[in-house]
This record gives structure tokens, C-alpha cells and sequence, in this order.
């Protein structure tokens, strides 16, 4: 029967061709659309897991309050400690301490007198530690564009914006003015080593990146860090692992109750992108359904026309005995073989726009500037395994709504009128 109803629908593409360009409309736009979700996804939560809170994060509560002024004088102390801690309760996972800081970059003049300054997001890192992954997590070495990345202590890299605006040039000698831990003036040299671009607007402007031991000797943080992140083995973000881990340490820590007990939280939590992600979420479902029912109409009223014509082929199917029941289920087939053959083509080609987005990208720069959230410059696609079956859902689903609803019209047949019509 399968056979048979296929070499019908072959032979007349006036019963399948309109509905299956239907399908791979709707399935092409889902999967397009579904991986461009998914990839505006990942380029905010990549930059911002990297830069900004790991996939879990260990501040003091204190710190975690007045998170957006970085006040160091709450940052974590005995760090050493406390990583050590974490490493042995998770030794899946990678444990590093961070410390961020604002200050101003000085640039001298051949005879020491301040020829350039301006302020800097300063970021330390563990980036001269033996088998460190900080230069993996950050993406540096691909980012570097002039000099070259810190290898000794008292080298740091800013942001090529930065550097070029400021006329800085590798090698060149650096003065960082800000404060230290206890809130008194802090003066150190340094040796810019090169210049990078993230591709991150809010990081390219005016970005510092520095050993984390050079920072502790220069803000008299010794033994301390503003936070300690924690990433999952492959670097992906699961909200599921990242909450495990979180309820557990917070069981822990949960008997001090001081402002500088330590608390840890997740990406999703901390980074203030929940309501985005709920929302992507929502959009995700929104667009399947409304394509479901868009196509479902479509074809409902494709199914009609195609009942009007075939008006005289299920009276002589009637006729030779054929029942109602049977015909219904072999035009329901029909519409399951035609949503799948939709389906396969659309989704095929819906793949095809959406490699081709996730390797080329478009670059939103210019609509970037003054921005203040991490996310890249370039928007991709992300093809993900869900993307080769969700276009099944609103393909299958629409034709078989479609078909159920107009073919409810063979009910409606008389058959004592079919002598009278078949005379005509």
C-alpha cells in the first residue's frame, strides 16, 4: 500500500508538489532559525563564561553585593586554600582564580614624563603557571595581534584599541596606578608585551590582561583574588552539572553566616542573563508551534482544493466498495509520506544555510560600539544535534493536522448520490 500510494503521489504532482514546497519552507525556516537562536546563545554565554563568571563562580558575600564596583577589599583570602578545597570535592571540573581591578595605564615619554594615559579594565589571570588553561579559556594566543603574549613576570598585553589609540607599541614600558586591597595607592611598572582583540567590544576598548601573581604583589593582595571559577572538563556549559555543584559547596559553606563566608553561583544566576535565556527559550517554542499551526493552515486549505478535485476519485473509490474509514487513513499516509519527504529536503537545506552561518558569521561591530555585554562581534549559527530533527516536528505535525481536518470531507459523501453522479 506504502508503494502503491507513493508512485501516486510521483505520478500526479498536482496531489504533492505545493504541499511538500510548503513543508520545506516551514522546516527550512525552523532549522535556520532554531541554530541562529542557538548560536546568538553561545556567543553571549561563551565570552561571558570566559571573561565574567566561569560556569560557576566563588565570591564572598560581601564581594557578590557590590559585585559591579569589583571592591577587592571583599575579595576572597587564603585562595590557595580554598582552590585546593574545591579541586579535591571536583576534580573533574577546572578551578582557577581571578581578579579584576580598574586602574590607569600611564605611558612615559623617553625621559619618564607621562606622555599618554588612560584607564584600564585590568583582568589577572594564571597565565605563566605551569600547565595552565587560562590562555585556552581566554582564546589569547589566537588573539594576539602585535608582540606576543606574557612569558616572564612583569609583562602584560592590552587591547590593540587601546594600545593604538594610546600609542603604545609592544615593548614599550607601562605604569599601573590604582589601589591595593587596603585601599592605598598602588604604583607598579610594567613591560606590555603585545597587543590582542578579543572580538568582544566591551573587552577591546580598554583591556589589560596580566599574571595573577604580578597583580597580588601590585595590589597587595597576597593570597587572595576576587574569585575562584570553576569550568566543565570540555569547556560547554551545563546548567544541570553547574547547579549540582553549586547546591553542594553551598551546603557546605552554609553553617558561616559571616559577609566574607564564601557563596558560589552559577553562570545563569549570576551573569543576569536568566530572563534572556528563559526568553530565548520561549522564542524557541513560540516559533515551532506558530510554524506548525502557519502550515497546518496552509495545507488544510490546500487539502480542500485537492478534496474538490479528487471530488470524483473518492466516489468511484466508494463505489467500488472502498470505506470511508480506509480512505481517510490512506490520505492521512499520504500526508505523513509528503511531510516527510518535505521534512528530509528542508531540513537538508535549512543544514546547508546554517553551516554556512556558523562558519562565515555576520559581523555586528558597528552596532556594537559602546556596548557593554559579552558577546561577540561576530553573530553565528550553532548547529546542534537538535537541529537535524526539530524541523521534523512542524513538518510532519502540519501535514497530518492539515489532512485530518480536510479529509474529514469524505465522511460527507452520500453514497445513494454516487449512481446519479457516476451517470453524469
Amino acid at each position: 500500500m506504502i508503494r502503491f500510494l507513493f508512485k501516486g503521489l510521483l505520478r500526479d504532482r498536482s496531489r504533492s508538489l505545493f504541499p511538500v514546497l510548503v513543508v520545506v519552507t516551514g522546516v527550512l525556516l525552523t532549522v535556520v532559525l532554531y541554530s541562529w537562536i542557538k548560536g546568538i546563545m553561545g556567543d553571549i554565554v561563551r565570552p561571558t563564561a570566559a571573561f565574567t563568571t566561569g560556569h560557576v563562580r566563588v565570591v564572598t558575600r560581601a564581594y557578590l553585593a557590590e559585585i559591579d564596583q569589583l571592591p577587592n577589599d571583599l575579595a576572597l583570602t587564603d585562595a590557595a586554600a580554598m582552590l585546593g578545597q574545591l579541586r579535591r570535592a571536583h576534580p573533574e571540573m577546572l578551578w582557577t582564580p581571578r581578579i579584576h581591578f580598574g586602574a590607569l595605564l600611564d605611558i612615559p615619554d623617553s625621559i619618564g614624563e607621562t606622555r599618554a594615559q588612560g584607564p584600564v579594565a585590568g583582568l589577572a589571570v594564571d597565565l605563566l603557571g605551569p600547565g595552565s588553561r587560562e590562555p585556552e579559556i581566554l582564546n589569547l594566543k589566537q588573539a594576539v595581534v602585535r608582540g606576543r603574549l606574557p612569558q616572564r613576570p612583569g609583562e602584560v598585553v592590552v587591547s590593540d584599541e587601546f594600545a593604538r589609540r594610546l600609542g603604545i607599541e609592544p615593548g614599550a614600558s607601562a605604569t599601573l596606578i590604582g589601589s591595593t586591597m587596603n585601599g592605598s595607592m598602588a604604583v607598579s611598572n610594567f613591560t606590555v608585551s603585545g597587543t590582542i582583540k578579543f572580538g568582544v567590544s566591551a573587552m577591546d576598548r580598554g583591556a589589560m590582561v596580566a599574571d595573577i601573581s604580578d597583580i597580588q604583589s601590585a595590589l597587595d593582595m597576597t593570597d587572595a583574588a576576587s574569585e575562584i571559577l570553576g569550568f566543565s572538563p570540555g569547556l560547554a556549559y551545563s546548567d544541570k552539572e553547574a547547579n549540582q555543584v553549586t547546591a553542594q559547596f553551598n551546603a557546605g559553606e552554609a553553617a558561616d553566616s559571616s559577609r566574607f563566608a564564601p557563596v558560589m553561583g552559577t553562570l545563569r544566576t549570576q551573569s543576569g542573563l536568566a530572563d534572556y535565556f528563559d526568553l530565548l527559550d520561549s522564542v524557541s517554542v513560540v516559533l515551532i508551534s506558530g510554524f506548525v499551526i502557519i502550515m497546518s493552515i496552509v495545507l488544510w486549505n490546500a487539502g480542500l482544493m485537492a478534496s474538490l478535485r479528487r471530488y470524483g476519485e473518492i466516489g468511484m473509490r466508494l463505489a467500488l466498495g472502498e470505506s470511508k474509514g480506509h480512505i481517510y487513513r490512506t490520505l492521512l499516509l499520504e500526508s505523513l509520506m509528503v511531510g516527510m519527504i518535505g521534512s528530509v529536503l528542508g531540513t537538508a537545506l535549512g543544514l546547508a544555510i546554517s553551516y554556512y552561518m556558523q562558519f562565515q558569521g555576520f559581523n555586528i561591530s558597528a552596532f556594537m560600539k559602546g556596548a557593554s555585554m559579552m558577546m561577540s562581534d561576530v553573530m553565528r549559527a550553532r548547529v546542534t544535534p537538535v537541529s537535524y530533527a526539530i524541523g521534523f516536528a512542524p513538518g510532519l505535525a502540519a501535514t497530518f493536522l492539515g489532512t485530518a481536518i480536510s479529509g474529514l470531507g469524505v465522511y460527507q459523501r452520500q453514497t445513494a448520490q454516487l449512481t446519479k453522479e457516476l451517470e453524469t
